[in-house]
């Protein structure tokens, strides 16, 4: 009967103890983010084409190296990425002297010519990058727009937020990014 107890009491203690980890570690595999909280890991590198008056041109993430940097999947037809869209040219332009990057990553079926036009009559005023699905694998699936990336200047997460976000939320996030 002690034996038993001892043999459950051990067992439980494993299951909290590895429960603990994964909690208290930022979710990483193989390069690629995952589920639950990714704060602290190191932002996924990409290479994706800009569109919106990028000329054929691409970006790396780390060319962006010692800024804070947004990385905001959207598309055209989700109806809270285009509400938050002001807000963060806005707050672009208002960050930028402190550098703060934004990038759209857009997750559209649409042609290359519809979204840069989409992002030209909204006056989009950072990067608009055409979305790969090894990206969105890259940043732990993206299951729900917009979803954002606050990056710091080194390189790592220190938030992943899921759906519209309020200005009050984004200058949280940027402030965190900034340091």
């Amino acid at each position: 009967m002690n034996r038993n107890l001892a043999f459950i009491g051990l067992v439980i203690v494993v299951i909290g103890v590895l429960l603990f980890a994964t909690k208290s570690k930022p979710r990483i595999n193989g390069g690629r983010l995952t589920a639950g909280d990714v704060t602290g890991a190191v932002a996924p590198e990409f290479e994706l084409k800009v569109l919106a008056g990028g000329a054929g041109k691409t970006l790396k993430l780390s060319d962006l190296k010692g800024k804070a940097v947004i990385v905001n999947f959207w598309a055209t037809y989700c109806v809270p990425c285009k509400t938050e869209m002001p807000e963060l040219e806005r707050l672009q332009t208002e960050y930028a002297g402190q550098g703060l990057q934004i990038l759209g990553v857009t997750k559209d079926d649409d042609t290359e010519k519809a979204i840069s036009e989409f992002s030209r009559k909204m006056g989009v005023n950072y990067p608009v990058l055409l979305g790969t699905e090894k990206v969105e694998d890259l940043y732990g699936g993206i299951d729900g727009l917009p979803t954002t990336f606050f990056i710091d200047r080194s390189g790592k997460v220190v938030s992943r937020k899921l759906g519209q976000m309020s200005r009050d939320q984004m200058v949280e996030g940027i402030k965190k990014s900034l340091g």
